[in-house]
């Protein structure tokens, strides 16, 4: 019975170990630029005072556009 709580503490150890080194997984160069487009083009949307399907339509063009 010690044998199998010892067991069972020790993979719960592990996975634990295992999903925080994921979690601290840093983002690729391709990631962090979406990253900054996708602000720029949030940003952008907000000064325009965009909503709704004026947003998304306007999100989509600009994520697809690169500006």
């Amino acid at each position: 019975m010690k044998a199998l709580i010892a067991c069972t503490a020790l993979a719960l150890t592990m996975f634990s170990a295992h999903a925080e080194e994921k979690a601290k997984k840093e983002p690729t160069p391709a990631q962090k630029a979406q990253q900054e487009k996708m602000k720029a083009c949030n940003a952008s949307a907000g000064k325009k005072g965009l909503k709704g399907d004026e947003r998304k339509t306007f999100m989509s063009e600009c994520l697809k556009s690169g500006k």
